[in-house]
């Protein structure tokens, strides 16, 4: 069961990343890569949002403790 925490805990981080890519490149503040059909496009803002969310409930998941 620790191994799976553990994993539930890493794909979080990675998809609040991700995430976090995704908004910055839908509200067009980060420019990376500067031909991505992502920039400035607010469908990727929404999607990386919902990303980034379900990245934290992962992490806390994989964090909480047994009772």
């Amino acid at each position: 069961m620790g191994a799976l925490k553990a994993v539930m805990a890493i794909v979080g981080v990675a998809a609040i990343l991700m995430g976090g890519l995704w908004m910055l490149q839908g509200l067009d503040i980060l420019r990376w890569p500067a031909s991505s059909f992502m920039l400035g496009d607010t469908t990727w803002t929404r999607n990386g949002a919902i990303l980034a969310i379900a990245g934290a409930v992962l992490v806390w998941l994989g964090r909480k403790r047994p009772v």
